[in-house]
């Protein structure tokens, strides 16, 4: 059935919220909604063994690359819809998991009704386990196969040795696309808070992530006065304290930052710890300002561990650029939302990271979003209405309707 103009692409609501809810029974936690489904884990392959059945089953090519990106091909030039499946080592039900499903509804119901081609994907690592956005990054051409490679996760394993468990098929060439949607609860408190049921996003933030390592000596904690002490820990600590104060002057509001791992040797509760390995992320929309952030970091972290006679060496430095959405997608998305959602709906930026941010290295590229209760996200209490998981996937159909007409 060829679609006219004026005809929509009819989701079926039912059949959308189902598959959302047996994607989160692959490594469901077993506390509310949360799920436990890292890259590469076993539930990983088996949520996307399961997915790649589903994409057959609409019509779609399957094809795997070689770091374990899932596409779901159409014939033709199409558009590109999706995410990720992978999720945090605790996670929620519908971080990147909302946005395949939905491409996948979506890229069915236009089959169905004869509409635009819509093509799927399920972008690998995009949580981070060995990088940032990992997956979508080497398809973007941000990372080699070679870099990603040698990537590890906080255990040590290397990406090489990860993606072994991948069924390759062949590498998809992103000519093929003439845009990218990628639909997406919040992850933050702003529609929850103002009612809204939709947010059509204006630009995504960008992000710098890096180890850095203190090493000192190693010592008897019992025997070895404080004064003398050359305790690693003491000096994250001293980094952790001292930071906010040097950055005082050059972030904004909306700037963000974050120690969020922290690897201390030998680790033991009777020996002062000779050698701390942190994470150091930062966040913000201007490129500059990032830049200046990474100064001031690596400044403070050179004093502080010749002050304490120690070393410190700093890990490869990852990171994406802030990126704004394509016009053409966006006014797409704004007219579904105005349709769906009339007066309960913005504009909005992303302070998320997102796979969006490296395909826009490939093609134009925009985003929506729908509430996360009470902000939460990264977390098993994620959790959004499923009104408003609906009103997204309508938003999402609609603008492929105004987007094929």
């Amino acid at each position: 059935m060829e679609n006219k103009e004026g005809d929509l692409v009819r989701v079926d609501n039912n059949r959308f919220l189902a598959d959302l809810h047996k994607l989160r029974s692959f490594g469901a936690s077993g506390i509310g909604k949360g799920v436990v489904r890292p890259a590469y884990s076993q539930a990983d392959m088996e949520a996307r063994e399961w997915l790649a059945q589903q994409m057959r089953d609409a019509g779609l090519r399957v094809e795997v690359d070689p770091m374990g990106n899932l596409f779901g091909l159409t014939d033709g030039p199409s558009v590109l819809l999706g995410s990720h499946s992978d999720s945090q080592p605790e996670g929620g039900w519908l971080d990147g998991a909302l946005g395949v499903i939905a491409a996948l509804e979506v890229a069915r119901a236009s089959r169905e009704a004869g509409g635009p081609a819509v093509s799927v994907v399920s972008f690998q690592d995009e949580e981070g386990r060995f990088g940032v956005t990992t997956g979508s990054a080497v398809w973007s051409g941000h990372l080699t196969m070679d870099q990603a490679d040698v990537l590890c996760d906080h255990s040590g394993v290397p990406l090489a040795q990860a993606r072994q468990v991948v069924p390759v098929t062949e590498a998809v060439d992103p000519a093929q696309f003439t845009g990218f949607i990628e639909m997406h609860i919040e992850q933050g408190p702003v529609l929850d808070s103002t009612g809204e049921r939709i947010g059509v996003v204006t630009d995504i933030v960008g992000i710098r992530d890096m180890k850095i390592t203190f090493e000192g000596q190693q010592n008897h904690a019992g025997t070895t006065p404080m004064h003398i002490r050359r305790d690693a820990f003491q000096a994250v600590s001293a980094f952790n304290h001292a930071l906010n104060e040097r950055f005082a002057n050059v972030v904004t509001p909306a700037t963000v930052w974050t120690v969020g791992h922290v690897s201390l040797h030998p680790n033991a509760s009777s020996i002062v710890p000779g050698k701390a390995v942190f994470s150091m992320q930062w966040r913000d929309g201007d490129a500059d300002r990032l830049g200046r952030m990474e100064q001031i970091i690596r400044d403070l972290a050179q004093e502080i561990a010749d002050v304490r006679g120690m070393q410190v060496s700093f890990g490869t430095l990852l990171g994406l650029e802030p990126v704004a959405m394509d016009a053409r997608l966006r006014t797409a998305l704004e007219a579904g939302a105005e349709t769906v959602a009339p007066d309960r709906w913005r504009q909005m930026p992303s302070g998320a990271l997102h796979d969006a941010t490296n395909v826009s290295r490939l093609m134009p590229v925009a985003m929506l979003f729908v509430p996360s209760i009470n902000g939460i996200s990264h977390a098993f209490e994620e959790d959004t209405a499923e009104d408003d998981l609906v009103a997204g996937l309508e938003v999402l159909a609609a603008a492929i309707d105004v987007l094929g007409g």
